[in-house]
């Protein structure tokens, strides 16, 4: 096998931030109010970064110019409970401070098209801190002796060169032992089950049904589901058998059972777990509408997982439900609209019209530039509205040409981060003890980040004015 780091110098882009907005819109339509908020389609972990913990030392070689870096594990603080550990997969792209972080699917990341994404998830399984037993690891990469930094260094940087294919070297011999060991005995893995999924994240139909299914896909042994408050009389969540469902398993259908007579309307759930997070979960970060940098799972506490599901009804008309999914492999967003209703379902998007007859459905790709934000506006008749918002996250920002790159302040790198002790959470996961550290985090970006306004297709889809914005 040809070493990766030997393949010459890293792949030139710029390191690009977003600013503006790439689609807006509405979609005109005869049916229902839907819930204000657009349920996201993934569900998982949400957390909030908090520094770089346990790192050493790296060179980046690039454009024939050398330059050092942070190499180490960041830690993420999850929303409702929890720590995660994490590695970077994206070198060239700054971390932001406290940004906030979801897990995703390797497709709706830099990882969709990387032939080398399960070798990453074999490095982090077979080094630190999955494998605590340091003199171990060190024997079999013949390191000599690793410490938590060493150890964490050497492992960032095999991964560096899987998730980047850059050309980079852990200035610490044992570190570098190790880089080279875990990038020479690296197998082919496949991705890892989600902390906590529901499929589809939007459900519609006409009253006196049962709307759905919503299929529940997690690692978690059990999750609380839990209707909106506010649900309507009569409203209930059921699962195939028509029973009410308050505890749900990998699996699970559930339903949205809507008595016949009810008024036209909308409602949600709420699904939550409380699970590790599985070893080697994409998770895409930004602050409002910039991108913090791409970071890959390598350890978890008991965390909180979360996901919601919507659903809407009418006693007739059209009964649309509509969800966005990025779409790194067509570089944009899926918007999806479904008609479960017995009349057509009529919209316009990109300035053109589009038609769904009932019991069909449409998935219409919205180009995205990457790096850029988005807002995209769903909007019809008789107040049926849904926004979309993210930043799309599809690449690894490579390394600026024709001039070093230079690494973000510490005042822009992710979170102070300088505590000491345990980074296990007192959980009783699979994290590693990282020791303490008195310095300042060292952020593993190079890249010289570029602003560019616009530069994504704005796409008018309004027949009426919106309304409020979710």
């Amino acid at each position: 096998m040809i070493s990766v780091k030997r393949r010459g110098a890293a792949r030139l882009a710029a390191a690009v931030l977003a600013s503006g907005l790439v689609a807006a819109g509405t979609i005109a339509t005869a049916g229902p109010a839907a819930a204000d908020d657009a349920a996201p389609v993934h569900g998982g972990a949400s957390a909030t970064l908090d520094g770089l913990k346990t790192y050493g030392q790296a060179v980046l070689h690039a454009d024939g110019r050398d330059q050092r870096i942070g190499a180490g594990l960041f830690e993420m603080k999850v929303d409702n409970g929890g720590t995660l550990q994490t590695y970077c997969i994206d070198i060239g792209t700054p971390t932001q401070q406290m940004a906030k972080y979801k897990e995703v699917p390797w497709s709706a990341s830099s990882l969709h098209n990387n032939p080398d994404a399960g070798k990453i998830r074999w490095i982090l399984q077979n080094s630190y801190p999955q494998v605590n037993d340091l003199a171990s690891l060190a024997q079999k990469a013949g390191a000599g002796s690793l410490t938590e930094k060493t150890a964490a260094a050497g492992t960032q940087v095999a991964i560096w060169r899987f998730s980047d294919h850059v050309k980079v070297d852990a200035v610490d011999p044992a570190a570098e032992k190790l880089a080279d060991y875990l990038e020479q005995n690296a197998k082919t893995l496949t991705e890892p089950e989600a902390s906590l999924k529901l499929d589809s994240p939007a459900v519609s139909g006409k009253s006196g049904s049962k709307l759905g299914p919503v299929t529940v896909h997690t690692n978690a042994n059990s999750v609380t589901v839990s209707p909106a408050a506010g649900t309507p009389a009569g409203v209930k969540v059921v699962g195939a058998d028509g029973k009410p469902v308050t505890k749900a398993a990998n699996g699970t259908q559930l339903f949205f059972d809507v008595p016949a007579g009810a008024k036209d309307g909308a409602t949600s759930l709420t699904a939550q777990a409380a699970t590790k997070v599985s070893v080697g979960r994409a998770f895409t970060g930004s602050v409002g509408r910039v991108k913090s940098q791409t970071m890959i799972l390598a350890g978890s506490s008991e965390s909180t997982a979360t996901a919601s599901a919507t659903a809407s009804w009418k006693k007739e008309g059209a009964a649309p439900a509509v969800t966005a999914e990025k779409n790194c492999s067509k570089s944009g967003v899926d918007v999806t609209a479904t008609n479960k209703g017995d009349a057509p379902f009529t919209f316009q998007l990109s300035g053109k019209e589009h038609v769904i007859a009932p019991g069909k459905s449409e998935t219409i790709t919205v180009p995205v530039g990457e790096d850029q934000a988005y807002e995209i506006t769903v909007a019809g008749a008789g107040g049926f509205k849904k926004t979309f918002t993210g930043v799309l996250d599809c690449k690894t920002a490579g390394t600026t040409p024709g001039k070093p790159s230079a690494q973000p302040s510490p005042a822009s790198a992710g979170g102070t981060g300088t505590g000491s002790g345990s980074t296990g959470g007192g959980a009783g996961g699979d994290l590693a003890e990282t020791g303490s550290s008195n310095a300042t985090p060292v952020i593993a970006g190079v890249a010289v980040a570029l602003v560019v306004v616009g530069g994504g297709a704005v796409f008018f889809l309004r027949k009426k004015k919106a309304g409020v914005t979710s």
